[in-house]
């Protein structure tokens, strides 16, 4: 690989500390990590299930119907453990299991909330709430858009 003509060359100094810093900072566990990301993902998948099959019974709608409800209702359940400030001492050992599904984008906009109250209720949480996530949900609703309209074009 060519080297960056702008970029001196590293001297002896630096290539032994670069390699003495290599060889003393810690290896994650990827591993494990990524078996509490699968096992916690599991978890939320299964409380999902629990909450589409309560809505289903309770409401007697069909199982499509009652997802709606039971994501909301997930959506709610990491709000609420931001809030009270569990959630992120979960997330320390679940990894991408709890941050990746849809209460990792409730988490995104309640921690953002939270984190610019004192500014206000405009400037603060109504301008900076959706911070993280408002990217995600413009990409959502015009990929929404265009699907739906090439569908209303060439399927129907």
């Amino acid at each position: 690989m060519p080297r960056d003509p702008k970029k001196k060359p590293l001297t002896v100094d630096q290539k032994r500390y670069t390699e003495m810093v290599r060889d003393l900072v810690p290896r994650p566990p990827y591993l494990k990590n990524a078996l509490l990301a699968y096992l916690f993902g599991g978890l939320i998948a299964v409380a999902g299930q629990f909450f589409t099959d309560f809505y289903r019974l309770a409401l007697k709608v069909s199982e499509k119907e009652a997802g709606n409800p039971a994501v909301a209702t997930m959506i709610f359940v990491g709000a609420l453990l931001t809030g009270l400030g569990v959630f992120d001492k979960i997330a320390r050992y679940a990894g991408a299991g709890l941050s990746v599904p849809v209460t990792g984008f409730a988490n995104s906009i309640v921690s953002a909330a939270l984190e610019f109250k004192r500014e206000g209720l405009v400037f603060g949480i109504g301008s900076k709430m959706f911070m993280l996530a408002g990217s995600v949900i413009t990409f959502g609703v015009v990929t929404a858009f265009f699907v739906g309209l090439i569908y209303a074009l060439f399927v129907l």
